[in-house]
């Protein structure tokens, strides 16, 4: 089985220099379950204690009232992903069926309404190359985010997503309690003032996620930076769509996994492979 934490590579920018160093991030692996034969549900979630995340999901939608009615349970490693299979009771067949057809996702999934793993972890689309940025324009973007936080200001429960230009500063910021819902927002508002995202960067409240990367993906921008930390998935997707992914961005500094020669290209060495994940 996939082992649930990675150690990545990545540059530290603290105290006015960077740095070598690495870190743990989490594994994000798709997670397929089906019932049946037939796929009800696709998460991205953490390679670990699966059967008890299959039980526990089946319990929590109300698919079966208790564990027995589970017949069998097998976890199946695929080539993107995992699939959970469950065969129920026969008496139980039906009305997944019918549950099938009205499933709603949870709040910011990232994912609803789709029932492939292909799906899930499609490549992201290739970005532009792109504006250059120095560390000093990212500490400055990520800390004008809060104060335009007035949701969040008022009930310290909803993520932003914002975009920030060098003539600009932040363009358009949005909240939502969802994550992957606030990117969506931002995207559409960047939309429909057609704003060129080549010149700026995403900016994000939340851990970073591989949808979260391919949304950012999908806007165009050569750049994101976010509070948290990646997954190990999200690093691979940014690396292949061309993004330069910074995270752990805080008052004193950030970290940089993926394309590092779009900061301060002058000051960082440019590198065909940076990331490494093992």
């Amino acid at each position: 089985m996939r082992d649930p934490v990675h150690k990545a590579n990545r540059k530290i920018w603290r105290d006015g220099a960077f740095s070598e160093g690495t870190r743990l991030i989490p594994e994000e692996t798709a997670l397929a379950l089906t019932y049946n034969g037939g796929t009800y549900a696709v998460m991205m979630g953490t390679p670990e204690d699966l059967s008890d995340f299959a039980i526990g999901f089946s319990l929590n939608e109300g698919i079966v009232q208790s564990a027995d009615e589970i017949e069998t349970l097998d976890i199946v490693e695929l080539d993107d992903g995992i699939e959970l299979r469950m065969w129920l009771r026969p008496d139980k067949a039906a009305l997944i069926a019918e549950r099938r057809r009205h499933i709603a996702g949870p709040t910011g999934c990232g994912i609803c309404g789709i029932d492939s793993i292909a799906e899930a972890v499609r490549p992201a689309a290739l970005v532009p190359e792109g504006r250059s940025f120095s560390p000093r324009e990212i500490m400055t973007a990520i800390a004008a985010v809060a104060p335009l936080q007035e949701i969040n200001h008022q009930t310290r429960a909803v993520h932003a997503a914002a975009f920030w230009t060098r003539t600009t500063g932040i363009v358009a910021l949005r909240e939502d309690v969802g994550r992957h819902n606030a990117l969506d927002k931002l995207a559409g508002a960047l939309a429909r003032d057609k704003v060129a995202a080549g010149d700026g960067m995403v900016l994000l409240t939340s851990r970073v996620s591989v949808e979260m990367v391919q949304k950012t993906a999908a806007i165009g921008a050569p750049l994101m930076v976010a509070v948290s930390a990646p997954t190990a998935l999200a690093i691979k997707t940014a690396e292949a769509a061309g993004i330069t992914l910074a995270a752990i961005a805080r008052a004193d500094g950030f970290e940089v996994f993926t394309h590092p020669e779009r900061i301060a290209a002058t000051m960082v060495a440019r590198e065909s492979v940076y990331v490494v994940v093992a």
